[in-house]
């Protein structure tokens, strides 16, 4: 590869680092690379989706040990508990989207009376395993936005193939129109606080329908919904010189920590520690490729 020699001289390639993509609206993407613990048990509410490069990826996931070796494709569902180490020396490298719900329900819109929820959390589907690989084609760049609902829509076509279950056999439900205002009321607010009687006003429907409805669509919690966008923008505020302090009030948190537990619940990471992954290489639109080739 030409090139390659200056950039593996210019990087450590046993160095753990998390190498991120361009970030777009509802979809993120990970290059990282680990060589023993990676993440405390955390959970999130986005699809976590992706597939091994090399060496032995091990987590636990529902209450059982999984270990991914290449070519294994990885489904993680929204909301729930998960860890991560390398299962064996020298580490672990994989590939990951991080895809919001919302996405994936808008792009079976039709066809999928729930989201799809995969129970082999590995699987060597060739389907979703296709669908993805565009989506790392080229990680210096955002994906335009053909590419990015042509990825959107591929992932979530698989998804549904691997969880008949979910396919449409009735109407589609007739709250979506309100409980999508409680989603973009949360994302227009995520910085306040927000209370159960003010998504009541702007849904029109009781709290524990509208709760109950929230997690059908978009597959967690309104709370934890909220918490979610708050650090979106803690991890935004960490990519520049801000302190800890100054990300937790720029947020919504009461205090530092708070924020520092919520973020080590959402990515099994302190904030801290995360910050120092994300700088262990150069902004990847500098083209830098830091890890072992």
């Amino acid at each position: 590869m030409p090139g390659s020699s200056r950039i593996e001289r210019s990087c450590k390639p046993q160095r753990d680092r998390i190498a991120r993509a361009p970030t777009q609206p509802g979809l993120e993407r990970f290059d990282a690379f680990f060589t023993g613990h990676a993440y405390d048990p955390h959970r999130h509410d986005f699809y976590a989706i992706g597939y091994t490069l090399s060496g032995v990826q091990s987590f636990v996931y529902r209450g059982a040990r999984a270990n991914s070796v290449r070519g294994n494709v990885i489904v993680i569902h929204p909301d729930e508990v998960h860890d991560g180490r390398a299962g064996a020396e020298p580490g672990f490298r994989y590939r990951m989207i991080y895809l919001q719900p919302a996405l994936v329900r808008d792009a079976l819109e039709g066809r999928a009376r729930s989201l799809p929820f995969v129970r082999n959390v590995l699987s060597r589907d060739q389907r979703l395993y296709e669908a993805l690989l565009p989506a790392f084609s080229d990680m210096t760049l955002p994906l335009e936005e053909l590419e990015r609902d042509q990825v959107i829509a591929g992932i979530s076509a698989a998804l549904l193939e691997m969880d008949p279950s979910a396919r449409l056999v009735a109407p589609a439900d007739k709250h979506y129109p309100q409980i999508a205002r409680a989603r973009d009321y949360l994302e227009a607010y995520f910085q306040q606080t927000v209370t159960s009687a003010q998504l009541e006003r702007v849904t029109g429907l009781d709290r524990y329908s509208m709760a109950r409805a929230f997690r059908r669509h978009f597959g967690t919690s309104p709370y934890r919904y909220l918490t979610m966008r708050r650090l979106d923008q803690v991890r935004a505020t960490l990519r520049t010189e801000a302190s800890l302090a100054d990300a937790a009030f720029d947020s919504g948190f009461a205090d530092q920590a708070h924020m520092t537990r919520q973020f080590k619940r959402a990515f099994g990471l302190s904030p801290g520690r995360w910050r120092e992954l994300c700088w262990n290489c150069m902004d990847l639109k500098q083209g830098t490729v830091c890890a072992p080739q």
